[in-house]
């Protein structure tokens, strides 16, 4: 959900993002998970669980966290276990309890997570759910991944969580650079292909079936496709020049991608194999980075240097009904919110030489042009996605401008809550869409 303060005239304005819009957050308190039968593994794992479910909901930007010293003493493992009015008065003061159990036996990590209403003695339970999986640490994240999820779909408004979403990105790996994924907290990222070139601008399709790439080749950067399914690079038409900045549209049926094979870069659509290929822009100066609206599919919003510097506009996916979004500074990146109303992008608003300020990460509704700065003297920063909830952006940062200290870093979309995700060499991140 995104919503807009009232301005009586242009430049910035606040944009309420549901993290900052003047609601209450729904007060949380988070038991320590108990720890049944006698497993050696089951300590560790009740550690990892227990950490990555309450950062899963500290960072969900919906919630107010009860403080570990405030949580009344003991560890419910079951619903006839909780005693609700200690976590329901004073310190804690907790509107709703997630609590549970994790056991190691026949070789299944067994999880059991309930959430219950704090201050409903007669009907608290609002949640039950058992999880099984194989006894690991990657699973104890998994399983608090799950459900946190669960938690985030039923007390914020019925969106669903992202605990489980995987974010896409490039990343420097000797001397070249390969595309990597990892959860959405920067957990257990690792490369996805290893082609021994410069792999960039990874897009992740709809169905997470498969990435769209660009990658160096002989011939220059071309669109490259690889299969999370089968695990190993897929055909997608090349018809040589440069193809870069690919762009699935919501029903995974097309991409588009700015192509220079006409001379200058233009934006093209094809299927999602690389044919029937047409052309829907044509001007002088380059169109690059075009994104769909993912909400209608009928829209998308570019890059291009038509009129002198890069700015921002949009159009119909057929080309027609160019609109400019921007009209000075140096801009790139586009990237449009879930709900088609927003678009996030990095600008420059006071480039060339000593020029004050620097290339930051902004939003701004599309119907009406107010915009807001979402980051501030933090070095040069680009290339933002949002997540599929609507409530986080994902970006590149490096704090010294060089590419090779470029860290990816997340924020909730109002801006607050700035924290990196990887370290030095990471670039260009890609939010999966669910």
């Amino acid at each position: 959900m995104v919503l807009f303060a009232p301005s009586a005239g242009g430049g910035q304005d606040t944009i309420f993002t549901g993290t900052n819009s003047g609601a209450s957050t729904v007060r949380i308190a988070v038991a320590d998970f108990k720890v049944l039968g006698s497993d050696p593994q089951s300590a560790a794992l009740r550690s990892t669980f227990d950490a990555t479910l309450y950062a899963d909901l500290a960072t969900a930007g919906i919630f107010d966290i009860v403080s570990k010293s405030l949580m009344p003493p003991g560890t419910p493992g079951t619903p006839s276990e909780i005693q609700l009015p200690n976590y329901a008065n004073a310190p804690a003061s907790a509107a709703f309890v997630g609590f549970g159990s994790l056991n190691v036996t026949g070789g299944k990590l067994i999880v059991n997570g309930y959430l219950f209403d704090a201050k409903n003695l007669q009907y608290p339970q609002i949640l039950a759910k058992q999880y099984s999986d194989e006894p690991s640490e990657d699973s104890a994240r998994q399983i608090a991944h799950q459900f946190a999820d669960e938690i985030i779909l039923r007390l914020g408004g019925g969106t669903p969580g992202i605990a489980e979403t995987k974010i896409y990105y490039s990343q420097a790996s000797g001397g070249n650079k390969e595309i990597y994924v990892m959860d959405y907290d920067g957990a257990d990222g690792h490369a996805i292909t290893h082609l021994g070139t410069i792999s960039i601008s990874p897009r992740v399709s709809p169905d997470n079936t498969r990435v769209a790439f660009a990658s160096l080749g002989k011939n220059g950067f071309q669109i490259r496709m690889w299969s999370l399914v089968l695990g190993r690079m897929v055909n997608f038409n090349s018809f040589g020049d440069l193809n870069q900045s690919p762009a699935w549209s919501p029903d995974g049926r097309e991409l588009a991608y700015s192509s220079t094979r006409s001379g200058t870069p233009s934006i093209w659509i094809s299927d999602s194999n690389g044919t029937l290929a047409r052309r829907v822009t044509s001007f002088k100066g380059g169109d690059v980075s075009p994104v769909y609206n993912p909400r209608t599919g009928a829209q998308m919003a570019f890059i291009s240097g038509r009129t002198g510097l890069p700015q921002l506009y949009t159009m119909n996916s057929d080309g027609s009904g160019v609109q400019p979004m921007t009209d000075g500074g140096y801009v790139s990146s586009p990237s449009w919110s879930p709900n088609g109303q927003v678009l996030a992008f990095a600008w420059d608003r006071k480039y060339g030489p000593g020029a004050p300020g620097g290339q930051d990460i902004y939003v701004m509704e599309v119907a009406t042009h107010k915009w807001q700065q979402l980051t501030h003297d933090g070095g040069r920063c680009d290339f933002p996605s949002w997540s599929p909830d609507g409530r986080h952006i994902v970006y590149a940062n490096s704090s010294d401008g060089r590419a090779n200290h470029t860290r990816i870093w997340t924020m909730l979309a109002d801006g607050t809550q700035q924290r990196p995700l990887t370290g030095p060499g990471a670039d260009m991140p890609n939010w999966s869409w669910k």
